[in-house]
């Protein structure tokens, strides 16, 4: 069982010291009962990492993921993977999509280990690909699926892929 909220009784610890009342039916004051009602961001949060996660990290559900596509520019010294990537990052932030870019300059392993670790829902990784293709590859963090598209098709393949990760349970 995952605890996500909180009933407390207080019954009448705060009302009396506070003087808060109501009348009854007779007109007497007397201290109202009092209850605390609360759910708690930390504990969705654990319980959905408890819930969704694998060998590698997180794997966080649409709905309340803190990104939702995490762009991975493999090289970032290299221009034409920087440049795509930078310029996907800002196509998805004005399509309405919160991303986050790893402009780090690590090996892409490190990238890798840490992008699964974070569990956004969808990846994509600008590197090789680029060159010899001129594609870019997404991936859903849940199946693991790479999918290799155009630059220019990659905001309605998220479109897409975002659609049916916001309907999975």
């Amino acid at each position: 069982m995952i605890e996500v909220g909180n009933i407390f009784k207080l019954g009448t610890k705060y009302s009396i010291p506070l003087r808060a009342v109501y009348l009854d039916e007779k007109g007497q004051e007397r201290p109202i009962f009092m209850g605390s009602y609360g759910i708690g961001p930390a504990r969705i949060v654990a319980g959905v990492i408890e819930q969704r996660h694998d060998a590698d990290g997180i794997v966080w559900p649409w709905p309340i993921a803190p990104f939702q596509v995490h762009v991975l520019p493999v090289n970032v010294k290299a221009a034409p993977v920087r440049d795509t990537a930078a310029g996907l990052y800002q196509e998805l932030s004005v399509a309405g999509f919160d991303a986050l870019l790893d402009d780090r300059d690590e090996r892409p392993g490190v990238k890798f280990k840490d992008a699964d670790l974070l569990g956004i829902p969808i990846r994509i990784t600008v590197g090789a690909l680029l060159g010899r293709e001129g594609k870019v590859e997404i991936r859903a963090r849940r199946d693991r699926q790479d999918r290799a598209v155009r630059p220019e098709e990659v905001v309605p393949t998220v479109r897409e892929l975002a659609a049916r990760l916001a309907a999975e349970p």
